[in-house]
């Protein structure tokens, strides 16, 4: 006989009085996976010199050549055709859109003209950068005295040089080593000339901090980054004399940037920003402002490179600009505001 205590059936189990079933709100997070905080890199101002320094291949500029050649011989052709055909049917019509075409060529040669000119003027300059190279390397006294003979021929007509250049008049005769002239030139034509090129470069670097902090679009910063950076390298070699056109402001950049990246100078974080900024700074703002502030730091390399390119004369007798103390003066108002929003 079976056992009556056996039973077949369900079997309850009794928990304990505090237990209860979960709640998904009590359940422990998800742990992430542990990837470390990328830190900005100023990718805006990488693009805009990796842009500005990139050289056409030798079959795309033929490609281009070629292809404003044909467009414009085709465009000419056509316009010489179209105002025969306009003179033959309507005499005055016609004669009136000839003068008109003829009006127009006349504008363009003298946008070539202008553009040869400002080239010259860029050439000039670069001769009176490695003329006082020369005579600083060699001390040559004669070499130094025409090339500041030069020097004050090319700010002859600007009031902004007025005292420098009496001043350098009254004393150049009282100095009689290259080095010293130079000098003297320098601290007395160059002074406030290198106090507006470094106004510009402090703007361009704050302009650059903002757009890229607060506008969000894609490629916005790039563009700002390269449009702020063209008007500043033009800005600063008007300033020391050398007035550009189109090509010649291209001319520049391109030279500048190509210096930058070559030397690897298109790179700046943490090292650069935090013992101006302050320790760690860059981690408590947001991505986005820290990008920003990347961006101007770069910025106001381009302008100290582009001062030492467009200076008539090398920086000796004064110092070159820091790019720190820049980067202090345009840039901390900006850190300073976000930590108080």
């Amino acid at each position: 006989m079976s056992d009556p205590k056996d039973r077949s059936g369900p079997v309850l189990i009794e928990l304990g009085g505090d237990a209860r079933p979960a709640s998904p709100s009590e359940a422990p997070p998800v742990p992430e996976p542990d990837i470390a905080p990328t830190q900005p890199e100023g990718r805006a101002m990488a693009t805009a010199a990796a842009l500005a320094a990139r050289r056409p291949s030798r079959l795309a500029r033929w490609f281009w050549a070629l292809l404003g050649a044909l467009v414009s011989t085709l465009v000419s052709i056509a316009a010489w055709r179209f105002a025969t055909d306009l003179i033959a049917s309507v005499p005055l019509l016609g004669y009136a859109v000839t003068a008109l075409i003829a009006l127009f060529l006349l504008v363009i040669v003298l946008i070539v003209i202008k553009e040869l000119a400002a080239l010259s003027r860029l050439s000039r300059v670069d001769a009176l950068h490695r003329a006082a190279d020369t005579a600083l390397a060699d001390e040559d006294l004669s070499g130094a005295r025409n090339v500041t003979a030069k020097l004050t021929a090319l700010y002859a007509g600007r009031d902004d040089t007025r005292w420098g250049r009496e001043r350098l008049r009254e004393r150049q005769d009282e100095i009689f080593d290259a080095s010293g002239l130079l000098g003297l030139a320098e601290t007395e034509l160059l002074a406030p000339l290198d106090a507006a090129a470094r106004r510009e470069v402090e703007a361009a670097a704050r302009q650059v901090a903002t757009v890229t902090a607060l506008v969000p679009l894609a490629l916005a910063d790039v563009a700002a980054a390269l449009t702020a950076n063209l008007r500043m390298i033009r800005r600063i070699a008007e300033i020391y004399g050398g007035r550009s056109g189109t090509l010649g402001s291209w001319r520049l950049t391109r030279a500048v940037m190509s210096h930058l990246v070559a030397t690897g100078a298109v790179a700046v974080g943490d090292d650069m920003l935090e013992p101006i900024l302050g320790g760690g700074i860059l981690a408590k703002l947001s991505r986005r402002f820290g990008e920003g502030l990347v961006n101007g730091a770069l910025t106001a390399r381009v302008g100290v490179a582009a001062m030492e390119v467009c200076r008539p004369l090398p920086f000796r007798g004064k110092s070159r600009p820091s790019v720190r103390a820049i980067i202090r003066t345009a840039l901390t108002g900006l850190v300073k505001g976000a930590e108080k929003g």
